[in-house]
C-alpha cells in the first residue's frame, strides 16, 4: 500500500469541471425540493388550502424521490472527489453518470408533474398498478424506468471506482483494511479513511442497487402484463433492502467529507486504527442485514428475519458512528480549529448523524413500532439523518471546495439559520409522531394543524439558511480552484 499517491491520483484539472457541475446542480435542486417540502407542511397546516390531496401526493412523491436521489448524487460527488486523490478515476464516466442522472430526473419529474404519478418514492407494490384513476400506466412506467436509469448511472461510477481501487490496492478487501485488521499485514496508519469508506459503500450499494434493479424490472413487467403478479412479500423485501441500503450508503459517502476536511482545519491527521477498520467491517455486514426492521408488521415474514432486524436496529449505526464522532471530537479538542461555514457545517452533520440514531432506535422497538411507525415520528428520524446529517456534510464540502478561501459573514450566518430551522423542523415531526399524527396524510385534523404551520415556518428557515450558504458558493464556483491542498 505504500506506492506514491501521486502515481495514482486523478489530476486536479481533470476532476474539477465535473465536480463543479455536480455541486451547482445539487445546490439548486436541494433548494427547490426544500420549497416543495415547505408547501407540503403548509398544506398540512391548512395555511395553504389550494393544494388538494391529489397534488399533495404528487409533491410528496417528488420531494421523496428528489431528495433521496439528489442526496445520493451529492454524496457520490463527495466520495468520488476525495477518492480521486488516491486512485485514478475516469472523469468521463463520472460526467456520463451525471448526464444519465439528468435523463432520469426528467423522466421522474415528467411522470409526476405531467403523468400525475403519486405512489411515493418507494413505489410500494402493487400500488403503481392500482392508481384508482389518479395516473396512467405510462406515468408509472416512466417513473420506475427513471429510477432504473438512475441506478445504472450509479453502477457505472461504482464500476470505475471498483476497478481503480483494485488496480491500486489489489482487492476491495485490502482497501477495506481486512489484512491489517486480522494481522496478515502490519497496520498502516496512513491508509486513507476515504478508501476504507469507499470500499464499504461499493460493497453494500452495488448489492442494494442490484436488488433495486430486480424489483424495478418486476414492477415494470407487472405494469405491462398485469397477470404476471409477483409475490408481494418478496417485492417488499427487495424494495426495502434497496431503499435502506441506498440511503445508508449516501450517509457513509457523505461522511468522507468529515474525514478529509476536518483534519485540514484541526491541522491533525485522521489516522486509521484496528478499531476503526473493525467498525467499518461491522457496519458493512450490518447494513446488508438490518432492513427487516421495516417489515416488523409483516407477520408472514420468517421470525428469524424479524429478530435479526430488531437486534441490528440497535447496533448497526453504532460502530462507525462511535469511531467517527469520537475521532472527530478528539481531532477538534484543543486544536485551535478555525470556525467558518465549512467546519461548522461538518460538525453540525456529525451532530445530526449522532442524534438522528436516537429516534430511529426508539422506532425500532417493536412495542413502539406497533403504534408509531405510521406516524410522523418516522419522517422526524430520517429528516434528522438527512437534513441535519447528510445535507450539512454536502454543504460543508461545497462551502470549503467552492469558497476559494473567501467564506464571508453571509455563509456563517446562514449556518445558524439553517441549524435552528432544521432542528425545529425535525422536532415538529417528532412531536407530531408522539401525538399519533399520521404520516402521508394530505389533510390534518384541526388539532394537528399548528404543528404543520410550525413545520412550514421551520422549513422556511431551512430554505433561507440554505440559500445564504449556497448563493455565495454558486457565484464563486466558476472561478473557484477545487483543491484541498
Amino acid at each position: 500500500m505504500a506506492t506514491q499517491q501521486a502515481d495514482y491520483a486523478t489530476p486536479e484539472t481533470e476532476r474539477t469541471p465535473v465536480v463543479k457541475l455536480y455541486l451547482a446542480i445539487g445546490l439548486i435542486v436541494f433548494a427547490a425540493l426544500m420549497l416543495v417540502g415547505v408547501l407540503m407542511r403548509a398544506a398540512q397546516g391548512a395555511s395553504l388550502s389550494s393544494i388538494g390531496p391529489a397534488l399533495f401526493y404528487q409533491l410528496m412523491t417528488l420531494h421523496g424521490a428528489g431528495m433521496v436521489g439528489t442526496a445520493g448524487l451529492a454524496a457520490l460527488a463527495v466520495n468520488w472527489y476525495f477518492l480521486s486523490r488516491y486512485v485514478r478515476l475516469n472523469p468521463r464516466v463520472f460526467l456520463g453518470a451525471l448526464i444519465l442522472s439528468l435523463v432520469a430526473v426528467a423522466m421522474i419529474v415528467g411522470a409526476i408533474l405531467i403523468g400525475k404519478f403519486a405512489a411515493g418514492w418507494t413505489f410500494l407494490y402493487p400500488l403503481p398498478a392500482n392508481p384508482l384513476g389518479q395516473w396512467g400506466t405510462g406515468a408509472a412506467l416512466f417513473f420506475v424506468a427513471g429510477l432504473l436509469v438512475l441506478g445504472v448511472a450509479f453502477l457505472l461510477v461504482y464500476l470505475d471506482m471498483g476497478l481503480a481501487i483494485v488496480r491500486r490496492y489489489g482487492s476491495i478487501a485490502r482497501a477495506l483494511g481486512l489484512p491489517m485488521l486480522f494481522g496478515r499485514e502490519p497496520l498502516d496508519r496512513t491508509h486513507p479513511p476515504t478508501v476504507v469508506a469507499s470500499a464499504m459503500v461499493l460493497i453494500v450499494n452495488v448489492a442494494g442497487i442490484a436488488a433495486g434493479a430486480v424489483v424495478l424490472v418486476m414492477t415494470m413487467l407487472h405494469l405491462v402484463f398485469p397477470a404476471l403478479a409477483p409475490d408481494a412479500l418478496l417485492m417488499k423485501n427487495l424494495i426495502y433492502f434497496f431503499g435502506h441500503v441506498f440511503i445508508n450508503a449516501t450517509i457513509y459517502s457523505a461522511v468522507i467529507a468529515v474525514y478529509e476536511i476536518l483534519p485540514l482545519y484541526a491541522r491533525r491527521p485522521w489516522k486509521v486504527s484496528r478499531p476503526f477498520l473493525a467498525a467499518w467491517l461491522a457496519v458493512t455486514l450490518m447494513v446488508l442485514a438490518v432492513y427487516p426492521h421495516h417489515l416488523l408488521m409483516d407477520f408472514a415474514l420468517p421470525a428469524w428475519m424479524a429478530v435479526m432486524g430488531q437486534i441490528l436496529s440497535y447496533t448497526s449505526g453504532i460502530p462507525v458512528l462511535v469511531v467517527t464522532a469520537f475521532g472527530g471530537l478528539m481531532l477538534i479538542y484543543r486544536s485551535g480549529i478555525r470556525w467558518d461555514a465549512a467546519s461548522s457545517l461538518l460538525v453540525l452533520g456529525l451532530f445530526g448523524w449522532a442524534v438522528g440514531i436516537v429516534p430511529a432506535v426508539i422506532d425500532g422497538m417493536i412495542s413502539v413500532n406497533l403504534v408509531m411507525h405510521n406516524t410522523q415520528w418516522v419522517p422526524g428520524h430520517f429528516h434528522f439523518y438527512l437534513l441535519i446529517g447528510v445535507v450539512p456534510m454536502v454543504l460543508g464540502f461545497a462551502s470549503y471546495l467552492g469558497s476559494n478561501g473567501e467564506q464571508g459573514q453571509t455563509g456563517r450566518l446562514g449556518v445558524g439559520v439553517f441549524a435552528v430551522g432544521a432542528v425545529l423542523l425535525c422536532l415538529t415531526f417528532l412531536v407530531s409522531g408522539a401525538n399519533s399524527v399520521p404520516r402521508r396524510f394530505a389533510v390534518h385534523e384541526e388539532a394537528w394543524q399548528w404543528l404543520g404551520n410550525l413545520g412550514a415556518l421551520s422549513g422556511g428557515l431551512v430554505l433561507i439558511g440554505t440559500l445564504m450558504i449556497a448563493l455565495p458558493i454558486l457565484m464563486r464556483l466558476p472561478r473557484a480552484r477545487l483543491t484541498t491542498a
